[in-house]
């Protein structure tokens, strides 16, 4: 049998801040009742540290648990739409913190569909006969692009990480199929102006402008993660019957309902946006970890993840887990500590949004 990607670590990191409904309502027109009935979200993380250092605490758990020293690594894939810097990448930062001196580095941009993309990109490389063991790491501080005034984009995401590293195997288990594609005809319907090296740009020090065209967005989503899931179960000679727990992308409860009556699920896919909101490319590793966490996952059964994105990205994954379900290692990484709380934190934020 050729080889394929397996998942033999896992790790998840949450700054430690967290912002509610009720702590959004008193500094901006809404309430909890509005953010729940419209979004299923009713906290948020808000982080106090660089997203390479979100990424650090959940790489070195998955490192753990996966028993792997950090330069056994062959390559390290950081997919994130908040890097520290653009030049260098941030995936050189982590792994400069991590100690990964083997490995090749790269960021990925797909936006919330970038984990999917990560672990399509290292299936294929160790398909490939080229690399063996590959840390896929997927971590995101949009709070730093937040317009913290406008309630129908500020309510929406949080901050966090969530790892994985994936070995080759000979076995039946690891990554069996994916569809992963993008339509950039409805790119504009989320985006960031004013953030990358397009002369055009003209930020200065504004608030950045993030441009969400809800509707554009749910219908694309709803779309793209039903098709992206038909296609990667048709490539693996599957059906929905066959699958044993759908983890999608936690960006709205309302997205992740219409998907499942969409594929005609008979149950609910996981879900864990009430506690977190939308963490982008993080929100798949972190449901995943939590999934394991609950005992939601045991040997042999097939998951389905699925996500859409900036750009408009799209992505579905089959993968037929293997025999642990257990970490063979714990890790003590953690952030600094954080005596503010998350109002306090996005507060220069806001002063500089409503002076904006």
């Amino acid at each position: 049998m050729d080889q394929r990607a397996s998942i033999t670590g896992w790790g998840k990191c949450l700054p430690p801040a967290r912002l509610s409904n009720h702590d959004l309502a008193s500094v901006l027109d809404t309430s909890d009742e509005w953010i729940r009935s419209r979004t299923g979200i009713g906290n948020r993380h808000v982080s106090h540290v660089a997203t390479s250092e979100l990424a650090r605490v959940a790489a070195e758990h998955a490192l753990a648990a996966a028993g792997r020293d950090p330069l056994e690594i062959d390559c390290l894939i950081l997919a994130t739409c908040s890097p520290d810097t653009l030049v260098p990448c941030a995936a050189a930062e982590l792994q400069r913190k991590l100690g990964c001196r083997n490995a090749a580095t790269f960021d990925l941009n797909s936006g919330c569909t970038g984990f999917v993309y990560g672990l399509a990109n290292a299936a294929g490389l160790i398909a490939s006969g080229q690399q063996q063991r590959i840390l896929v790491v997927a971590a995101e501080r949009l709070s730093f692009y937040l317009d913290w005034t406008k309630r129908d984009v500020a309510v929406l995401f949080g901050d966090g990480a969530g790892a994985a590293v994936v070995e080759a195997t000979t076995s039946e288990a690891g990554i069996l199929a994916w569809s992963i594609g993008c339509d950039g005809t409805t790119a504009n319907a989320l985006k960031v102006a004013d953030f990358g090296a397009d002369p055009s740009n003209t930020r200065g020090s504004a608030p950045f402008d993030f441009s969400f065209d809800g509707r554009e967005i749910f219908r694309n989503a709803v779309h793209g993660m039903a098709n992206t899931s038909r296609e990667a179960l048709a490539k693996a000679g599957l059906t929905l019957d066959d699958v044993d727990l759908v983890i999608p992308h936690q960006a709205n409860m309302r997205i992740i309902e219409a998907v499942a009556r969409a594929l005609e699920l008979p149950e609910p896919p996981f879900s864990n946006i009430e506690s977190y909101g939308n963490t982008s490319a993080a929100s798949i590793p972190i449901a995943l970890c939590e999934a394991l966490e609950q005992n939601r996952i045991q040997a042999g059964q097939l998951i389905l993840l699925t996500a859409f994105g900036a750009g408009l990205t799209r992505g579905s994954m089959l993968i037929r887990w293997g025999q642990r379900t257990d970490p063979l290692g714990r890790s003590l990484a953690a952030l600094s500590t954080c005596d503010l709380s998350g109002l306090e934190l996005i507060a220069p934020a806001l002063a500089a949004c409503r002076k904006g």
